[in-house]
């Protein structure tokens, strides 16, 4: 199963660039895993919230394919452990899932489209987090769970 992180807006800025690429470095070691930033539209300021989500939109599903599981994070998703998150991820590798998109989307959330298309929706806190916040925490996660799922020893309960 190959990892893939979307993010909606611009480039890893320094203050969290170091940190992301290191944790999608050691995920790399228990799966195939890559960054897609996904820029945000030309021309924002002339666009209004809902047309912006929705070419934002636009672009996310251009970029899916049919049969990728799409997990949405949401600040109205599902709140889980990380020990859930860690079994999560493993039963979607034993249902031979080919590709997992864990997707952050624009400053003002995603389009409905996007919203119906998602397979599974997660809250990381009932808090808001910057965005560039949460790529870092988003990564750290998915690496603790792969860690959670390997029995090592990065997880402390």
């Amino acid at each position: 199963m190959k990892l893939q992180f979307w993010s909606v807006g611009k480039a890893h800025e320094p203050h969290v660039k170091e940190a992301v690429e290191m944790f999608t470095k050691r995920i790399s070691h228990y799966y195939p895993v890559e960054w897609n930033i996904i820029p945000v539209p030309k021309n924002t300021a002339m666009l209004s919230e809902t047309d912006l989500k929705k070419k934002e939109g636009e672009a996310i599903l251009n970029f899916l394919q049919k049969d990728d599981y799409l997990i949405l994070l949401d600040e109205r998703g599902k709140l889980i452990k990380s020990e859930e998150l860690a079994k999560f991820i493993e039963m979607r590798a034993n249902e031979s899932v080919k590709k997992m998109v864990f997707l952050i989307g624009g400053a003002f959330g995603v389009s409905d489209e996007v919203m119906k298309r998602a397979n599974y929706k997660w809250s990381l806190s009932p808090l808001v987090f910057p965005h560039q916040l949460v790529r870092l925490i988003l990564a750290e996660q998915v690496y603790r769970a792969c860690t959670i799922i390997k029995n090592e020893k990065y997880h402390h309960t």
